[in-house]
């Protein structure tokens, strides 16, 4: 074979390599593409810091990680069950089936008019994940979403679980924040005190003297010190009521917020921890219909046909106004009286 032929030999290995390298290439850069538009999950979410979510009207939430707290528009403490409910999505999401062709372009522009983005980031500028949560299908089952920068929408879900995830993208405002009044360590606590102004013989205040002891005294000068023995354990008890006080829900917009903080609150909670940070509380009851008195020994408000108060507005010392249910409270409602006697 001579030399000719072995040089037009070679070029034809190499053309034949140059070709194929260029079609794997191509094949592996569609691959990598079709594996970019279909994974929306973010498997590791202890590495995400910080979440952007724009709402169409213009409205937007950012959440960011701060030790073992989220943060909401960088100022509020974000509820942790909404952010679990968060999490648990970004981490799950699956595709559960290619929606038809013939469907395609009504779901693009419900995602276009409808559609929430959401950017998930880690600890980089640029964020990891960029994607658009639609609407529901008819079922409710799935919810429509496109990953940013391509054409093709999917039919999403949480395996294992029925209804539509869209839900947890979409609060708003208040409903992103934790409803927190008092939750603080009992062995943390320095100070309570509870003021109730139309029965001042229950109020009093608790003080913590040493480390294991307990002083407990009428909140007024007026009011005779209880001459019976403190009650062993009662003190403790009672601390114990503060670790989680959730209210369950704000009521900043209710238009009835200045009237009621112009009223004889039933009652006034406040908390001092040993750093010397203080939380108060006034209570004001809701009223059931025909109030007929206030019990003197439980405090409870009682109605003509024995209904009492289930409910109570609350002025929070942040300056939130918010609604607590008695059920959870009545545990922290005590009386001068509790802590003496057998």
């Amino acid at each position: 074979m001579n030399r000719t032929t072995w040089l037009l030999l070679a070029f034809f290995l190499l053309g034949i390599i140059a070709l194929a390298y260029t079609y794997f290439n191509r094949e592996d850069a569609l691959m990598r593409g079709l594996k970019a538009e279909r994974n929306f999950a973010v498997k590791n979410t202890t590495n995400i810091q910080k979440i952007f979510i724009a709402q169409r009207d213009g409205e937007t939430t950012l959440l960011e990680k701060r030790g073992t707290d989220w943060i909401y528009n960088q100022k509020f403490k974000a509820r942790p069950n909404a952010i679990d409910n968060l999490l648990d999505a970004i981490q799950r999401v699956e595709i559960d089936h290619i929606p038809a062709k013939a469907a395609v372009p009504n779901i693009v522009k419900n995602l276009a008019g409808e559609g929430i983005k959401v950017e998930i980031y880690e600890s980089g500028a640029q964020p990891v994940k960029t994607y658009y949560v639609g609407g529901g299908t008819v079922d409710e089952r799935g919810v429509y979403m496109i990953m940013d920068g391509f054409d093709q929408p999917f039919v999403c879900h949480i395996p294992g679980w029925e209804g539509n995830i869209r839900y947890r993208y979409n609060l708003r405002g208040d409903d992103w924040r934790d409803k927190t009044v008092f939750a603080e360590d009992p062995d943390n606590i320095q100070s309570v005190s509870i003021e109730y102004p139309k029965q001042k013989n229950r109020s009093f205040k608790l003080e913590r003297k040493g480390s294991n002891g307990f002083e407990i005294k009428p909140f007024y000068a007026i009011t005779p010190v209880i001459p019976a023995p403190y009650r062993e354990g009662s003190a403790e008890a009672f601390l114990i009521g503060f670790e989680s006080l959730v209210a369950e829900a704000f009521e900043n917009e209710t238009p009835a917020k200045d009237s009621v903080r112009q009223i004889v609150p039933f009652g006034i909670i406040t908390l001092t921890n040993k750093a010397g940070k203080t939380t108060r509380a006034k209570l004001y009851p809701i009223f059931p219909d025909e109030v007929v008195s206030l019990d003197p020994k439980t405090g409870q408000w009682i109605s003509a046909d024995g209904a009492t108060v289930e409910r109570y507005f609350v002025d929070h010392s942040s300056g939130d106004f918010m609604l607590i249910q008695d059920r959870v409270f009545r545990k922290v409602l005590r009386g001068y009286e509790f802590f003496f006697g057998r």
